[in-house]
């Protein structure tokens, strides 16, 4: 699913805005968060600034608060949407922080304070959902990110 549904346009724009990024501001929670926290983990082995708002103690806001216009907010939420996440995308973007998010669609409240998202479906099993695809686009923006950022070097 997440070949055809994935614009690829869409991720050489995402992965241009990433490796031009000063640092790179990664923000998820709960079942999204050991997705922000591989980002993290991938760009530091590839050399590219990252910061991981992990929220402890209910600090998130403040930890994002660091991005600034010339680094990218990166913002993964999906149904049922983290409200934190929504505010903390939705203050970047009115700072003038560019945004992008990946989420799960257009209605996505993400989709609406973004320079640009990306969408992807997970195979939903009842309460479970898969984080395959998810991992996938990471993984993809990840390599991408660094593949382009050392071209331009």
């Amino acid at each position: 699913q997440l070949e055809a549904s994935v614009i690829h346009t869409d991720i050489d724009r995402a992965t241009d805005l990433l490796a031009g990024a000063q640092s790179i501001v990664l923000v998820g929670a709960r079942r999204m968060f050991p997705v922000v926290s591989y980002l993290a983990y991938a760009f530091g082995k590839l050399g590219i600034r990252a910061v991981l708002v992990d929220q402890i103690a209910g600090l998130g806001a403040e930890q994002a608060f660091v991005a600034r216009a010339d680094d990218v907010l990166l913002a993964v939420s999906c149904a049922p949407y983290t409200p934190e996440i929504i505010d903390i995308a939705a203050d970047a973007h009115r700072r003038g922080v560019p945004v992008i998010a990946l989420t799960d669609g257009p209605l996505s409240p993400l989709a609406r304070n973004c320079l640009l998202w990306l969408e992807v479906q997970e195979a939903d099993y009842g309460a479970f959902r898969s984080m395959a695809a998810t991992f996938a686009l990471a993984m993809t923006l990840a390599v991408a990110t660094a593949e382009k950022a050392q071209a331009d070097d």
